[in-house]
């Protein structure tokens, strides 16, 4: 769930403040941006609803900050051909080249650890891979997701009404409050969950137990395409940026909501190109809902440069791939190479899902990464090319390039 920040707010102590005037001297509408302040599902209609015990809650605790702790990531343990995943699923779909696949046939409560493990590298290559039909409880969602890494806590959004599930996130909206889009721009509700930790997540599971009956698909980014879609040139220049993730805006929305902000809100600088430690490609590393800036450049810089990454990531459909939920489909996705983004298309209907968030390692630099394997950091575009025998435009062999149209 993402925050749409307009401003940073600098000031921690945040007081309820009069409404605001309009110039009329009536009383400002006050906007609702349903990724900001998601509704407390407190509307009293519970009625024979099966999962109201996993309707959102706001706990009034508080929690110690983060530090840092290894983590192992289980894809290294992989079979690089993923046979006993793939063997045991009834169809494999591959629902874009760039990212997403689908396997049918598959109960994901009984995988073996070989096929958790297997799951973690697909989807560290696909991005996201999705699910239907599975029946897996919250228990067993969070145990699987145990398998990729310690979960984590979130310090603002819902957890369930059930006691015993703080380290489950609920994503839930009703008709009980119609969203604005005056209070928000499409492209600032692009983000990868909770990117400003010291440890962001890994792989990633959300399984929707209630939907409407069309809308509220979500869409996921390819980092990797992203990075690879670039000249030579301004890739070499991103690795070297870093930039400022912040949950400042999200805890001052959680403030303003009247509601407990469970850990004080932190800002990290990771690298803009970040490696995956496994499949060992580079990736871009910033997103709408929480990259600030970038560091050490001018401001006119930093904000040209990340306009135009995140218009790619929202706006470049050869990166994208867009997913329609049922009532019981999962997907798993890696937070460490794809944002993500929901649509709000679905009012008045209900949307009910549940998320599961290993930590993931510190993001790791390209540079670091290669002094620390010896071996260079890899282009996604340029191994997916090579294992197909496509000669590159600057090698021999390679096909006389030349302007050429589209057609559709």
């Amino acid at each position: 769930m993402a925050p749409v920040a307009t401003e940073t707010i600098t000031n921690q102590d945040v007081t309820p403040k009069a409404p605001a005037k309009a110039s009329n001297g009536s009383q400002a509408v006050k906007l609702f941006n349903p990724f900001y302040s998601p509704t407390n599902g407190a509307d009293g209609n519970d009625g024979d609803y099966k999962y109201a015990k996993y309707k959102p809650r706001f706990p009034d605790v508080k929690w110690e900050p983060l530090t840092e702790f290894p983590v192992t990531d289980r894809a290294q343990f992989a079979d690089a051909e993923k046979k006993s995943l793939l063997s045991a699923a009834s169809q494999v779909t591959h629902l874009t080249p760039t990212i997403g696949t689908e396997l049918l046939g598959i109960d994901l409560r009984q995988l073996t650890d070989a096929q958790k493990d297997e799951l973690a590298l697909l989807v560290a290559e696909r991005g996201v891979v999705f699910f239907r039909d599975q029946e897996i409880s919250i228990q067993e969602q969070l145990e699987l997701a145990r398998h990729f890494g310690p979960l984590h806590k979130h310090a603002t959004t819902p957890v369930p009404r059930e006691p015993g599930l703080e380290e489950v996130h609920v994503v839930y909206t009703d008709g009980s409050r119609r969203p604005d889009p005056s209070a928000f721009s499409k492209i600032d509700l692009w983000h990868s969950d909770v990117s400003y930790e010291l440890q962001p997540p890994s792989t990633t599971s959300l399984k929707v137990i209630t939907g409407p009956p069309y809308g509220g698909d979500t869409l996921w980014s390819s980092g990797y395409a992203l990075y690879s879609s670039f000249s030579p040139g301004f890739q070499k220049y991103l690795e070297g940026l870093s930039a400022v993730h912040s949950a400042v805006a999200q805890a001052d929305g959680a403030r303003a909501a009247g509601q407990t902000v469970r850990r004080e809100p932190i800002e990290t600088v990771h690298p803009v190109v970040r490696v995956h430690p496994v499949t060992g490609w580079k990736s871009i590393y910033v997103n709408p809902g929480f990259t600030r800036r970038i560091v050490g450049v001018p401001k006119a810089e930093s904000e040209a440069i990340l306009s135009l990454l995140f218009h790619q990531i929202a706006d470049n459909p050869d990166f994208q791939v867009r997913f329609r939920w049922q009532p019981n489909s999962i997907a798993f996705w890696d937070n460490r190479i794809v944002t993500h983004s929901a649509t709000f298309d679905f009012f008045p209907h209900s949307r009910h899902a549940l998320r599961a968030t290993p930590h993931g390692e510190r993001p790791t630099s390209v540079a670091d990464y290669e002094a620390a394997k010896g071996a260079p950091a890899r282009d996604w575009q340029r191994e997916q090319w090579a294992r197909q025998g496509i000669a590159l435009a600057s090698e021999p062999g390679a096909a006389a390039s030349r302007p050429r149209g589209y057609n559709d």
